[in-house]
């Protein structure tokens, strides 16, 4: 694993500091995609909402994505989501989620820390490392909320090495990939299982403006892809959330769409900019 690794996210302009690591050479997916570097901002606006007591009556907010590495060095992942929702008989809810990953290119090893705030007041921290134990096992050590060891048995993976196995998929012809996913988040504790379904490919440009006219999407192979998101220790009914979106054939994603169930979000890229990628010694 990694032995140091910092990450500091700010809102619609990112700023990473990142400690390299040792050379790896696996590719979990067995595909070697060339994920590309880079840093992306989304707006968000309500979908579509079924006006119940608990579903907002007006959304808005933004998503800031970077992501940084490579093959040999790990993959460096910093997010963060600010979403203000309109409630029918509340007062507005603004929530905050900021996350800094890294991953072991071999898809190995996770280290991972979120906070999440509502209107303010910090309601979640997790702060941690998961590494594979096998096949069909992971181990978990937490730092925050407290300190604690846990292994999960699941044959999952993490959120890099899921993103190539779709890809793989996609690849190959496949129109579904179930892959169960440790992400760190939801008490950094919890498996989710994941059902994928696979558009045909597409090779015209995108309707988003921003990215139809960045030059690293431009002739990039694309499928329109949905991800739904199922507690692991729940095999029955409804997924916690579904995420829909085209992902490119170089891993950048466009046309957001989050499914709560009572409210759909849809996040329309805004700002595109591929980041400099230091390549592999051979």
């Amino acid at each position: 694993m990694c032995s140091t690794f910092t990450g500091v996210l700010a809102f619609a302009g990112a700023l990473v500091l990142a400690i390299g690591c040792a050379p790896a050479t696996a590719d979990p997916a067995g595909v070697g995609a060339p994920l590309l570097a880079h840093r992306a901002v989304y707006d968000l606006s309500l979908g579509r909402t079924d006006e119940s007591h608990s579903a907002p009556v007006a959304a808005r907010g933004r998503i800031a994505y970077e992501f940084t590495g490579s093959p040999c060095e790990g993959w460096v992942t910093n997010f963060r989501q600010l979403t203000e929702l309109e409630m029918p008989e509340a007062d507005p809810r603004v929530s905050d989620m900021r996350t800094s990953t890294f991953e072991e290119a071999d898809g190995s090893a996770f280290q991972f820390k979120s906070d999440t705030l509502i209107n303010g007041k910090t309601v979640e921290t997790i702060d941690g490392a998961a590494r594979k134990s096998g096949e069909t096992a992971i181990a978990v050590n937490l730092t925050r909320p407290a300190t604690s060891t846990t292994s999960i048995a699941a044959p999952a993976v993490f959120p890099t090495a899921q993103i190539l196995r779709i890809m793989a998929a996609a690849r190959a012809g496949d129109k579904t990939a179930e892959i169960p996913i440790f992400d760190g988040s939801d008490t950094g504790q919890k498996v989710f299982d994941t059902m994928t379904i696979i558009g045909h490919a597409k090779t015209s440009d995108s309707a988003e403006p921003v990215a139809a006219q960045a030059a690293a999407l431009q002739g990039v192979s694309r499928w329109p892809v949905s991800v739904s998101y199922f507690d692991h220790n729940k095999r029955d009914g409804a997924p916690n959330y579904i995420l829909a979106f085209d992902l490119f054939e170089n891993g950048v994603s466009s046309a957001l769409r989050i499914d709560y169930g009572s409210y759909v979000l849809e996040g329309a890229m805004v700002k595109f900019e591929p980041l400099p990628q230091k390549p592999c010694e051979k």
